[in-house]
């Protein structure tokens, strides 16, 4: 699919005079997209005090976060500079830096670059280099196997792109570790089976927009009943996998009954979206948005139990 046309990329505020230095300078770290980036270094840090069973080093902490946000930076800004046509299509990004001039295409592209290899240096130099291959793996597999790949060829784009989201947890643990076993493995699967029905309520809501710019995520293929659908039995699965490493890790108390409890709350909001849409609900009160504000609380709060779950032990 190709993105419908509405108007070139780069019409607001291209000329020198419309470009000033404070918002120039926000709109490089915009092109980082900080608020995934938050979710993302949720997901490092709670993994290292598991992978150390306590406190690790702060200073390792402080050089995995800053490595993750340019690895992670990097490859947001380049999927803005790829993405920049469709962005000036939807009404929800079309004030991107790259939309309005205030980055050029070129400086985006060099910037997001410049942000990859500096990341890939600064793990490897100041962590290890097995957390700075993993960075670098989310890095090239988001910008080429999601963004120039999948996004706008197949309704299963969020599903297998969402790997790029899973590596920060591998990173985190190799900082620590060194290596990998099963445990973080876990951990990978879960933030990816919880990635779909984290995005596509999201995606229900501006199901337009996607659909005006030519992008077929799932919502725009299919029906409500059947993205619901889907939604459920993703959700089911990723609380099923989250229960897997209290075995496995010979956690506490705390860990189990947290993933418990939290999965009990996100299935009931999964299966209450699911009975909206096949009453044939639509509109504000279908409230898919209630499963996607959730989600991130949902993250938020058993990423918080593997942080604290090994000072129960």
């Amino acid at each position: 699919m190709t993105a419908v046309e509405s108007r070139p990329a780069g019409v607001i505020g291209s000329t020198p005079a419309h470009r000033p230095l404070g918002a120039r300078v926000g709109a490089f770290v915009a092109l980082t997209k900080p608020r995934i980036i938050e979710l993302l270094l949720m997901s490092t840090v709670p993994v290292m005090f598991l992978a150390q069973r306590g406190v690790p080093n702060l200073l390792l902490v402080l050089e995995v976060v800053l490595g993750g946000y340019l690895s992670a930076g990097g490859a947001n800004a380049l999927n803005m500079y790829i993405d920049r046509d469709i962005d000036a299509v939807m009404s929800r990004t079309e004030r991107r830096p790259l939309v309005t001039g205030m980055v050029s295409p070129r400086e985006a592209l060099v910037f997001g670059i410049a942000l990859g290899v500096a990341s890939t240096l600064w793990l490897g130099l100041l962590v290890n280099w097995l957390s700075s291959a993993l960075a670098l793996g989310g890095y090239l597999f988001y910008v080429l196997v999601y963004t120039l790949g999948l996004k706008r060829r197949t309704a299963q784009n969020i599903v297998w792109g969402g790997i790029a989201g899973c590596m920060p947890v591998l990173v985190g643990w190799a900082a620590v570790r060194d290596s990998l076993n099963l445990v973080p493995l876990v951990l990978f699967l879960v933030i990816f089976f919880w990635t779909p029905p984290h995005y596509w309520p999201l995606s229900m809501k501006v199901r337009e927009d996607y659909a005006k710019a030519g992008v077929p995520m799932l919502p725009v293929t299919a029906g409500n009943l059947a993205v619901a659908r889907q939604i459920v039995i993703y959700s089911w699965v990723m609380v099923a996998v989250s229960m897997a490493l209290w075995p496995l890790d010979h956690t506490s108390w705390l860990y189990p009954t947290s993933a418990a409890v939290l999965g009990a709350f996100w299935l009931k909001e999964a299966h209450g979206l699911y009975a909206r849409a096949k009453a044939g609900v639509v509109g504000a009160k279908l409230k898919e948005m209630r499963l996607f504000h959730w989600s991130i609380t949902y993250l938020t709060l058993l990423m918080v139990a593997v942080a604290v779950d090994p000072f129960l032990r």
